[in-house]
């Protein structure tokens, strides 16, 4: 008996946000399939990596990333460094360093940064605050006037801190809006439902929903993804329509089988083989589940997550 194929068609689709100016762009979202369904209807923007950096330098990297930096002296040295990475789409800025439990540096000497970072690159950049809410809350919209003009992504915006930063990077300063909310797919829809109230456009809002290293809880994480996605096309629910972003790296270079000494596991093997390999599992799960796009650190994962999505998509 011949199989007859009966695509999935959805009417409804997932918003294409467009990050970045000029020349340099990509557009992520868009689809209207599940993801890597090309059988049901072909890909309009693959999935999109982005190579995260760090305003505290090199220092907490595994030595292959290191390796792959060595002569870069300055943040600018960096960023170009990391935007020539094989396969890479984007830079991600992450302002650790204005965690006031850590370095605790100063809004001016973390715009400087970005201003360093952004004068060095023309490819779209993505930028992460420090992850405390009350410093975010201050040091995004800054970061949003100073970029005016690169239509950057911002992360995070959440509920704690959505008016300050929706209203600075979604409305005044015309960039895009990225919602963060914890594994929960009603968090994730409330985050952009009130994000939408202050005035800012559903179509300049990507979502950040969580992630897990592989092995850690992640079956919450697929999930809610999976539901995400299902709401968006199956009930054309708008307020789920937003692309996900996925920052991979913070999650899986700190679990112990990235973490581990050779000395201490020597039947591991290699540290850093570890850290690659749980970061590309994480990011091909995370890209199978929803995610429009990933954030990793080694150059190794990117190369790898780049031929994966070229090979499905």
């Amino acid at each position: 008996m011949p199989f007859n194929q009966k695509p999935q068609k959805f009417n409804a689709k997932i918003n294409a946000v467009t990050i970045g100016s000029g020349d340099k762009t990509v557009t992520i979202g868009g689809e209207n399939s599940f993801p890597f369904y090309t059988f049901d209807a072909p890909t309009e923007n693959t999935p999109k990596i982005g190579v995260e950096i760090s305003d505290l330098g090199l220092d907490e990297f595994s030595e292959g990333v290191k390796a792959y930096y060595e002569g870069a002296v300055s943040m600018a040295d960096i960023a170009k460094k990391a935007a020539a990475i094989e396969g890479a789409d984007f830079v991600a800025l992450i302002l650790d360093g204005g965690d006031p439990n850590g370095a605790n540096k100063s809004i001016d000497e973390l715009i400087e940064v970005v201003k360093e970072v952004a004068g060095a690159i023309d490819c779209p950049l993505v930028v992460e605050g420090c992850k405390n809410v009350e410093k975010d809350a201050e040091l995004l919209p800054k970061v949003a006037e100073v970029l005016q003009g690169r239509n950057a992504l911002l992360l995070s915006e959440k509920e704690e801190n959505y008016k300050a930063i929706g209203a600075a990077a979604g409305l005044a300063y015309n960039q895009i809006v990225g919602a963060e909310s914890a594994v929960d797919i009603n968090l994730a829809k409330q985050l952009n439902v009130v994000t939408t109230q202050l005035g800012v456009d559903a179509k300049k809002i990507v979502m950040n929903i969580g992630s897990a290293a592989a092995g850690y809880g992640y079956e919450y994480v697929v999930s809610t993804m999976d539901r995400i996605k299902g709401a968006a096309l199956g009930q054309n629910d708008n307020m789920l329509q937003m692309p996900i972003i996925t920052p991979v790296s913070a999650e899986t270079w700190a679990v112990k089988e990235a973490t581990a000494s050779e000395a201490d596991m020597p039947e591991w093997g290699s540290a850093d083989e570890r850290g690659i390999d749980m970061e590309v599992m994480t990011a091909a799960a995370d890209l199978a589940a929803g995610s429009d796009a990933v954030i990793l650190r080694h150059p190794e994962s990117v190369k790898t997550i780049s031929k994966l999505i070229k090979a499905l998509a």
